[in-house]
């Protein structure tokens, strides 16, 4: 069925309600398991209009994870997602129904397959392409020990384009390894798929031909009949594509909504041996009329509640600054510099829209470069730029950046090239969970020669700082948070900052007998200012220092203000271990300089789902956790005196 609105309240899903786990898919008839296919695809829109979260991607692999579910023995057979933002209808079958409405809260289900959370979910993700090299090690393990389970892994095509997927493929032929790949191809990504790998599997669906497995287990090629073009019934041999010449056994493309065939074949599958690819089609958003139209849009959605807006207002009433989202101030970045200097180009590792860039490659097409899920790439691609003498700006997400480090360091740092960097998603990202937290950024770049470092506490600094970072001549990166900023105005003009300059943003009770510097990072500022304000007494007075540079550090500004206070609290969005606060420690050590020092920062921990708030709430990185920290430091330090 179609649908074109979510449901506000439970829908009636009496054939779902009866299944808590996959084995009881096998009785069902064909009748039985559209039904439950029908069901599962209201009771998902009824979930994310609770929840909120990946959308479109769950539609779209329905009927594929119950075909799946139906054919496999799981969990004792093993089924590894990719990604995992697709894994919410596995969810469902897998005994977690009533609980998907909790999905990405704080005490809910995880966003994506977690091993801790059930044993249907056999490898956890987060990140794009690792599920073939997961299942192949999987496969590995077992025929090593002696042990007949099946494995089967599901990779979007989007997933595809990144190097590792061709790695493990290249390595599970090597080793004739008993591995099912499910393709599932949607043209998708977050946005569309591009690249020489997307047109390749349009060419073998356009073909209008398929690798068909008979019942009785014949490989033949056959049009398909109910393909809307001309099938070219007298091409060459369909298997002749990128699978079958590695050594893949491929088969399809075929319908990825057609339940009874998906099921048939899933079944003769199962059992080959050897290295197979099954290639399905889908549709992303498939049964809800608006997401199928805009795949894009509804990749994610908010949760309905969230996207209510009171907009009446009194009469003559100014509306209220709206705080800017980040993205959004990088996004206007790139566009006001490339009107300056014909230089600049902008690259994606398949996060356009994600990274505010929409505007950009629609204004200079000539200079966007969507590399796919591809983040190695995309580093080495800026670096090759670089060499002539134009200026890249790669956007990224702080933890796909970890999977570019060795090209960071090697490719760009060690070259001393001139390429800057916007990290996005930095710090915590709430719902997303720890697979997406960016925590640790601080501590592997600024380890790194010759990069600068540089974290801003409002819109406009961040402006600012990505202007800096772009005039630098050699490797400069922003890190910058999810979602908006405090709602600061931002200066149409650019301003160059000066390099390794931190700012004093406010002095209270400059008198008093007693004085500590609160050294706020980034996004920490606005909490530390507000604590300092309750922290403030004649007895106690409290510096707030906007560090803005991670690295190079303002060791002037230490020093200066080492004999001023009595302490020092740094504070930052980041992991304690080998971040900004360490940074603190070692420059203070550097200069012979013994003063207690309280770093606050994320526990040594990885922090599970909730909204931004109550993670802050949680590590003690709002302005009344800081407030209670720094007081129990300083009463600590009373009584050691």
């Amino acid at each position: 069925m179609m649908y074109d609105t979510i449901p506000t309240a439970r829908p009636a899903t009496p054939l779902l309600d009866s299944i808590d786990q996959p084995s009881q898919l096998k009785v069902l008839n064909t009748a039985q398991l559209l039904q439950l296919a029908d069901e599962l695809r209201l009771y998902l829109l009824y979930a994310a209009g609770q929840s909120g979260g990946h959308f479109g991607a769950n539609l779209g692999v329905v009927e594929l994870t119950i075909a799946l579910h139906h054919a496999l023995d799981t969990p004792k057979d093993r089924l590894v997602w990719d990604v995992g933002h697709q894994a919410y209808a596995h969810k469902v079958l897998t005994g977690r129904r009533e609980a998907l409405p909790t999905i990405r809260s704080k005490d809910g289900l995880a966003a994506f397959p977690t091993r801790e959370e059930s044993a249907f979910d056999t490898f956890g993700v987060g990140h794009s392409s690792t599920s073939i090299s997961a299942a192949l090690g999987m496969a590995l393990a077992l025929r090593y020990q002696k042990d007949d389970r099946r494995v089967a892994c599901v990779v979007g095509d989007g997933a595809m384009t990144a190097g590792m997927a061709f790695e493990a493929m290249n390595d599970a032929v090597q080793h004739k390894a008993d591995v099912l790949v499910v393709l599932n191809d949607n043209d998708m990504s977050i946005s569309g798929s591009v690249g020489g790998f997307a047109k390749h599997l349009g060419a073998l669906w356009k073909k209008g031909q398929s690798v068909y497995l008979s019942d009785n287990g014949e490989v033949s090629i056959q049009p398909h009949p109910k393909w809307a073009f001309n099938p070219r019934v007298n091409s060459n041999d369909s298997a002749e594509n990128l699978f079958h010449a590695i050594g893949f056994e491929y088969f399809g493309p075929i319908d990825g909504h057609n339940l009874e065939e998906l099921t048939r074949i899933l079944a003769l599958l199962k059992d080959r041996k050897g290295p197979r690819l099954l290639h399905v089609y889908t549709t992303k958003g498939k049964g809800f009329i608006p997401a199928e139209a805009d795949p894009i849009g509804y990749h994610a959605i908010s949760k309905l509640s969230s996207n209510i807006i009171n907009t009446v207002k009194k009469p003559d009433e100014s509306p209220p600054l709206k705080p800017q989202k980040y993205a959004d101030v990088f996004g206007q970045f790139l566009c006001d510099q490339a009107a300056l200097d014909d230089r600049l180009l902008a690259i994606t590792p398949a996060m356009c829209e994600g990274s505010g860039m929409v505007q950009f490659a629609s204004q200079y097409p000539e200079r966007f470069f969507d590399v796919a899920i591809a983040e190695q790439h995309a580093i080495t691609l800026a670096a090759g730029m670089a060499c002539e003498g134009l200026k890249p700006v790669v956007a990224i997400y702080s933890t796909f950046l970890q999977r570019g480090y060795d090209q960071l360091i090697h490719d760009v740092a060690l070259q001393n090239l001139d390429v800057t960097f916007g990290i996005d998603r930095a710090g915590l990202v709430g719902e997303d969970g720890p697979t997406h937290a960016g925590a640790y950024d601080y501590a592997y770049m600024r380890t790194i020669p010759h990069l600068i470092l540089m974290a801003p506490k409002d819109e406009n600094e961040c402006r600012q700082m990505l202007h800096t970072a772009y005039q630098y001549p050699g490797p400069a990166a922003v890190r910058y948070p999810r979602g908006t900023g405090p709602g600061s105005h931002i200066a149409t003009e650019f301003t160059t900052l000066e390099i390794g300059k931190a700012e004093i943003l406010a002095q209270h009770h400059v008198d008093a007998s007693q004085q500590i510097a609160l050294l706020a990072f980034g996004s920490m500022v606005t909490p530390a200012l507000k604590a300092a304000e309750q922290l403030a007494s004649p007895q106690l007075g409290v510096t707030v220092v906007n560090m803005r540079f991670v690295k190079p550090l303002d060791q002037q500004l230490l020093v200066r203000l080492s004999s001023q206070v009595s302490a020092f609290v740094t504070i930052e969005e980041h992991a304690i271990m080998g971040g900004a606060g360490s940074a603190v420690n070692e420059s203070l050590h550097e200069q012979r300089i013994l003063k207690p020092v309280l770093n606050l920062g994320l526990p040594d921990s990885f922090l599970h789902q909730a909204t931004h708030p109550q993670m802050l709430a949680e590590c003690g990185l709002n302005a009344d956790g800081i407030t209670r920290d720094v007081q129990q430091f300083m009463k600590s330090l009373a009584d050691i005196a």
